[in-house]
Parts: structure tokens; sequence; C-alpha cells
């Protein structure tokens, strides 16, 4: 699987960080693992098992720890934490923490960057987490459609030409929101949850044959359009087959795998006359009890004396 990294540009976009020194463009420092690390046991001399590729955040317990060391201790512990070229050296508490002057020379002599912060060193971290996880997650890219329906994330798939597009328009003129239409980019942000966006290129815009493309945030307003969504719901959409014997009950739970994460899964064949908008509504609904803990084919079987307990 390949790997990513974000830069310090966008990660100063995105989360509360001032630049006090950069040796280049923070677009071309990035940061490779979403990890960071608070410092505490290395400026003690304890230099085992230090992950240079990490962020390096100070807090008000690292600064006070440094502020009670001679001159040369404190250069010479500071000077063994930017040796090691971290992607960059953080400073929290702006308002009341200011970087010793020589952070700033080491900072220029081994060229690390060198930034600051007004949040605490848990939302800071937090924060950088979050972004990280995000930014650097595993990800593939799918054929297919993603929309929000009733808060739930679903993934449309199906052959070419079968009516994706279409039905993801008519679940927008009934107020629901399109995230992606053609290719879905799908990122693992935990070992349970899939989050899926547009590409930047095609963002907001959809193919109808016999239209062309549609921006659907000019036509349909930006309450129409969603940046990105957890998936939760995984519709197959295929041809009709008289053949094939498709789900009646409810009571046979299917998952869809992407990146190792089991997302709940159902096909819906497709006909003339059948509302898919609707049934795609109700399978959203129904998604969402069954994750509450309700099904309603389990209660059925209980009324019809056929099971004797609800899972």
């Amino acid at each position: 699987m390949a790997n990513f990294n974000v830069s310090l540009k966008k990660l100063t976009e995105k989360v509360s960080l001032d630049v006090v020194y950069t040796p280049k463009g923070l677009e071309e420092i990035n940061v490779e693992i979403a990890e960071v690390n608070r410092p505490g046991l290395f400026l003690a001399g304890y230099y085992d098992y230090f992950d240079k590729l990490r962020l390096q955040i100070l807090g008000l317990a690292e600064m006070n720890f440094l502020s009670g060391l001679s001159a040369e201790k404190r250069y010479e512990r500071l000077d063994q934490l930017f040796s090691q070229q971290p992607p960059a050296v953080i400073v929290c508490r702006s308002e009341e923490l200011e970087p010793f002057p020589e952070m700033l020379e080491l900072a220029q002599k081994h060229e690390v960057a060198l930034l600051r912060s007004n949040e605490i060193t848990c939302t800071l971290m937090g924060s950088l987490i979050s972004v990280l996880n995000l930014e650097l997650a595993p990800r593939i890219t799918r054929h297919g459609v993603l929309v929000e329906v009733y808060g739930e994330g679903i993934l449309i798939l199906g052959d070419s030409g079968i009516g994706k597009s279409e039905l993801a328009i008519e679940l927008v003129k009934r107020g629901h929101r399109l995230v992606a239409d053609d290719a879905v980019e799908l990122r693992k942000v935990s070992n349970r949850q899939i989050m899926g966006t547009a590409p930047e290129n095609i963002r907001h815009f959809i193919e109808l044959r016999g239209i062309g493309i549609v921006n659907v945030a000019r036509v349909f307003g930006v309450g129409a359009v969603k940046e990105s969504e957890s998936l939760d719901l995984v519709v197959q959409l295929e041809a009709w087959d008289p053949t094939k014997n498709y789900q009646r009950t409810g009571l046979e739970s299917e998952y869809y795998e992407i990146l190792g994460v089991n997302i709940p899964s159902t096909s819906i064949p497709v006909s003339p006359g059948r509302n898919l908008a609707v049934v795609l509504e109700t399978a959203a609904i129904n998604n969402r009890q069954k994750r509450m803990g309700y099904n309603a084919a389990k209660e059925l079987l209980i009324r019809l004396g056929l099971d004797g307990t609800v899972e």
C-alpha cells in the first residue's frame, strides 16, 4: 500500500500553528506518520526508542524542566533534540511560554522548523492527531457514488450506466446530500471507520448521461453537498435477474470489505417502475435501526412465534 504524507503548510492551515522559523517553504516539509511525541524522557537524557519522524511537542512540563537546567545543560539537551531533525518542534501555550533563544539558534543550525501554538498541549495534540489520521490514512478509490441519506453515508456501486448518478440526483432533490460521484476516495481512519470523499478536482460535479456535467452545489445550493462522510452502508445496484433469490426478510447480514473493515451491504435489483430513491431512504433508516439494536425481521418472527429472542 502506498505511503502518504502531509505538508506542514496544510497542518498550519487546519490546526492553530504559527511559524517561528522554517528552513524552507512549509509546503516542502512533510510529515509521514500520524503519531506525535512529547520528548520529556529524551530531554531528561534517555535517548533510546526515539522516533525522529514524529512531530515534537513541548508543553508546560517540558519547558519548565528545561528552565530548571543550567544554560549549558539546556543547550546540550536541545541540541540533541534538534540534531534528530524531526519534521518540526512545536511549543504550546504561546501566551505563557516563549521559546528559548537557543531553540531558534539550534533550529537554524539543524534546519528544523520551529512552530508555536496558543493551544494547551493536550488540545493541540488531539487536533494534530485527528488531522494526521485523516490525511495519512490508507486509502483506495472506488468507482461509485457516495451520498448522505438521513445522516447515513451510503456508497452506491454498480455497473456503468445502471443509474447511480441519476439515483444520486433524485436523492439530492429529496433533501439529501452528494459527497462524491464517479470516483470515491475511501480512507481508513480507524479500525472500524471508513471516511469517503471526492477527489478535489471533481468535487461537487456529477455526470448525467444525455445532459452532461452538472455542478450540484451551484444548481441545488451548498446545502446539497458535503465534503466527506463516514461510510455506513454499501448498496450494490444490479440489473434484475429473475433467476436470483434476493433478500426478502433482512435476517441475514451481508458485508462489503473495504481496507479490512466490514461495512453492512445490500444488493438492490434495478427494474422499470422501482422507485430506487425511496428504497434507498428506507435502507438508510433500516440500517440505522439495526445499528441501534432493532431488527424488524426478528421482531416479526417473535410475533409469529418462530423465534424466542431478539438479539
